[in-house]
C-alpha cells in the first residue's frame, strides 16, 4: 500500500518567508472578498432586472459605463442559462476561504495548489475574453465587472509565483532565472498589465470620453 504523500514543509522558526508566501494569504481574502461582493452586487441587479425589465442598475452611469448594456447580451450568461455573476460568486467564496485558512495557518497538498492554479488559470483567460467582449463587441464598461478584472489577475498571478516557488508547478532548469526575475519584480508586471488594459479601455472608447465631458 503506498504511503500518503507528506504535506509540504513549514518554515524553520525565525527563516525569512519570501514576500509573495507572506503576502499570498492577505490577497486571497481580499480579493476574493472584493471579487465576492462585486460579483454579488452583480447579481443583484441581475435578479432586479429579471423582476422588473424598467429597473435601471445602481451601475448604469452613462453610454460607457453601463452594467445594464452588458447584462443584456449573450455574453452575460458565457455558459448556457448561468449567468457570470453566479459564477463569480461561487468561485470568489472560495478564493475568500483559501485565503483565510492560510492565514490561519493551514497546510495544503500539491495537488490542492494545482486545482487551485487551474482555476485561477480559467479565471485569468475568462476575464481577458470578458475584457475583449466588452471593449470590440459590446461597447460598453461595466462597473463592478471591471472590480472582478482588477482582482482576478493579481490573484492568478501571486498564486502562479506561489506554485512555482513552492515547488508545486514544475519547470525545466532553463526558465528558473527568468522566473526568479519575474518574481523579484512582480509589482512590474502587474503595473504593466493595469496600463495595457487602461490604454486598450481609452483607446477602444476614444470617440465616447469627449462627450461625456
Amino acid at each position: 500500500m503506498t504511503a500518503p504523500a507528506a504535506a509540504p514543509p513549514r518554515p524553520a522558526p525565525g527563516a525569512a518567508v519570501p514576500v509573495i508566501s507572506r503576502a499570498l494569504p492577505w490577497l486571497l481574502t481580499a480579493g476574493g472578498a472584493i471579487g465576492l461582493a462585486a460579483a454579488g452586487a452583480l447579481l443583484v441587479e441581475k435578479v432586479r432586472v429579471l423582476q422588473n425589465p424598467d429597473h435601471v442598475p445602481a451601475c448604469s452611469i452613462n453610454p460607457v459605463l453601463s452594467c445594464g448594456t452588458v447584462m443584456d447580451t449573450p455574453q452575460a450568461t458565457a455558459f448556457g442559462d448561468i449567468p457570470n455573476p453566479v459564477i463569480g460568486v461561487a468561485c470568489f467564496a472560495i478564493v475568500a476561504a483559501v485565503g483565510a485558512a492560510l492565514l490561519a495557518e493551514g497546510v495544503f497538498r500539491r495537488w490542492f495548489w494545482l486545482g487551485l492554479q487551474a482555476g485561477t488559470v480559467f479565471g485569468a483567460g475568462f476575464v481577458h475574453w470578458l475584457i475583449f467582449q466588452s471593449l470590440y463587441r459590446i461597447g460598453a464598461l461595466c462597473p463592478y465587472c471591471m472590480a472582478v478584472w482588477a482582482v482576478t489577475v493579481p490573484v492568478f498571478w501571486y498564486v502562479t509565483l506561489h506554485n512555482l516557488r513552492a515547488g508545486h508547478l514544475r519547470v525545466p532548469p532553463g526558465l528558473h532565472r527568468p522566473l526568479d526575475a519575474l518574481a523579484r519584480n512582480h509589482t512590474v508586471v502587474l503595473t504593466v498589465w493595469a496600463i495595457a488594459v487602461a490604454g486598450a479601455i481609452l483607446h477602444a472608447f476614444r470617440d465616447s470620453w469627449s462627450s461625456l465631458l
